[in-house]
Order: structure tokens, then C-alpha cells, then sequence
């Protein structure tokens, strides 16, 4: 069984990794609620930067509710996402989503991403074995 942590080395942890994805993002992901850009990196494994903000979303106890399932749906797919810095920005409205909606459209984003990387780069990932 694999390792299915969250460490600090699959974060985004300085403002400068933020700026890097924001000015080379590569794939942008829309979901209903939620958009994610995405740029390749080399360290082979995914990091992940959430931006919720209170504009957005009011409340901080829905801002919470979304970071940790967003955290949890990373942990789970981290095996077979690329390599890939991924910044999620909260839109208006994120917030009314029950969390198996939002999980739902974070497990499409993942996979259009899975998809999108493998197309651009020509190789087979690990995700293309996995159809689940």
C-alpha cells in the first residue's frame, strides 16, 4: 500500500510558486464553483496552492469545509496526477455545493487535467491505466 499523506512538498508554499503557475499556467480547469491553473514542474509529483478568499466565500467555516475536501481529494489522486503545480481559486457561490458535488467536480478537474497533460507531453501516465 502506497503512502497517502498530504507533506509540505505537495504545497505550494511561497508567494513566488503561486506567481510561476499564475504567469505560465499551462491547463485551466473549470468546474462549477472552482478553477484551477495548472503549470508543469520537474520535481515529478504534484504540489497544490488553494486560494479561497472572503470575497468569494464569506463564511470561514465554508472556507475550511472546501480547503480540507480539496486537500483529501489531492491525497487520494496524488499517485496519479502529473507533475504539475496546481493553483484552485474559489468562485461566487462555491460555498451553496454540498461536498459530494464539490468532490465530484474536483475528481473531473483531476482527471481533464490527467488527460490534458498526457496529451501535450505524447506519453502514457499512470493515469491512463486507471479508468476508475
Amino acid at each position: 500500500m502506497s503512502y497517502q499523506g498530504f507533506p509540505r512538498r505537495l504545497r505550494l508554499l511561497t508567494a513566488e510558486d503561486y506567481r510561476r503557475v499564475f504567469d505560465t499556467a499551462a491547463f485551466k480547469l473549470h468546474g462549477k464553483g472552482l478553477m484551477a491553473l495548472a503549470s508543469p514542474n520537474e520535481l515529478g509529483h504534484p504540489r497544490l496552492g488553494l486560494i479561497f478568499s472572503k470575497k468569494n466565500v464569506r463564511r470561514a467555516v465554508d472556507r475550511n469545509r472546501l480547503k480540507r475536501i480539496t486537500r483529501e481529494s489531492i491525497r487520494l489522486r496524488q499517485h496519479r496526477l502529473p507533475a504539475v503545480d496546481i493553483v484552485l481559486l474559489a468562485r461566487r457561490g462555491v460555498q451553496e455545493l454540498d461536498n459530494e458535488v464539490v468532490h465530484r467536480q474536483l475528481h473531473g478537474m483531476w482527471r481533464r487535467l490527467e488527460r490534458e497533460a498526457q496529451k501535450t507531453s505524447g506519453r502514457p501516465t499512470t493515469a491512463s491505466t486507471d479508468r476508475r
